[in-house]
């Protein structure tokens, strides 16, 4: 990285090689932070290139944070920086469609290792240092799905339950110490989400869709304001508040229609 540090300090972000990361990460480069980003594909060095234009320093790792083996690696590349990290936007996350007896275990198990794993190892150790510094803020990208029982995409709609909880559970804990926790909760994106979940043929993945830098933005404003969370767009905070009232039965019924494969139904 280059020995001229941006005044802002450092923002890390996790799964920035495309969608919602990737414009969080310009989010922090049009604000003046160098980068670290990180993906689990080569193309995380097309995105260093296109957001070194902001004038930041970026330095990119192809790592799968899926694996302990990924996450201790980009750990210790953070390290070898010797930089204090003032934003993390943990945002690495994999779907999953279909339903679950139809879908093969290790790559349901994939998906708990990319969303829950391989998340709350990275945060664990850099939170731990944001709190011995007295100074940090943190991004977690959960889901408006998380309030829902995921009939069709079940694995997935449960990992984010746990990332939406995780998320406010450790802000709490964190009070009075300088570090800030936030949870961004986006609905349908428009980003490669429903092609890499095989979700293409269902309604929502053929829905319209919210576009990612303003979901990004709109994360991105919340975690500088320290709020504990934002769910981007009126429709997706209507659908939040209709979620704490409507029974699970109803929620998981609901979201069938949204998720179920055009093929499987009758």
């Amino acid at each position: 990285m280059s020995t001229n540090q941006s005044e802002k300090g450092l923002a890390v972000v996790t799964g920035a090689s495309t969608g919602i990361g990737y414009e969080l990460a310009k989010c922090a480069a049009q604000d003046g932070y160098d980068l670290v980003i990180v993906a689990d594909e080569p193309r995380i060095q097309d995105a260093a290139a296109t957001l070194k234009e902001f004038g930041v320093s970026v330095e990119a790792m192809q790592a799968d944070l899926a694996t302990p083996e990924g996450v201790r690696r980009f750990i210790a590349g953070l390290d070898a920086l010797g930089r204090p990290v003032d934003l993390l936007m943990a945002n690495a996350g994999r779907g999953l469609g279909d339903g679950f007896l139809d879908q093969k275990i290790a790559e349901a198990q994939r998906v708990v290792d990319t969303n829950i794993s391989g998340t709350i190892a990275l945060v664990h150790s850099v939170a731990g240092r944001m709190r011995s510094r007295g100074k940090g803020r943190i991004l977690f990208t959960g889901s408006i799905a998380g309030f829902m029982p995921g009939a069709f995409q079940a694995v997935y709609n449960g990992t984010k339950a746990f990332i939406n909880s995780f998320s406010f559970a450790l802000r709490e804990e964190l009070k009075g110490t300088g570090v800030s926790v936030t949870c961004l909760m986006p609905g349908p994106t428009d980003t490669e989400f429903f092609e890499r979940a095989d979700m293409l043929d269902t309604p929502v993945g053929q829905g319209k869709k919210d576009d990612p830098a303003f979901v990004a933005k709109t994360g991105y404003e919340a975690m500088l304001n320290g709020e504990g969370d934002v769910a981007a767009g009126w429709k997706n905070k209507v659908m939040t508040a209709a979620a704490n009232v409507t029974p699970a039965e109803t929620l998981a019924k609901q979201h069938r229609k949204m998720a179920e494969p055009n093929n499987s139904r009758n």
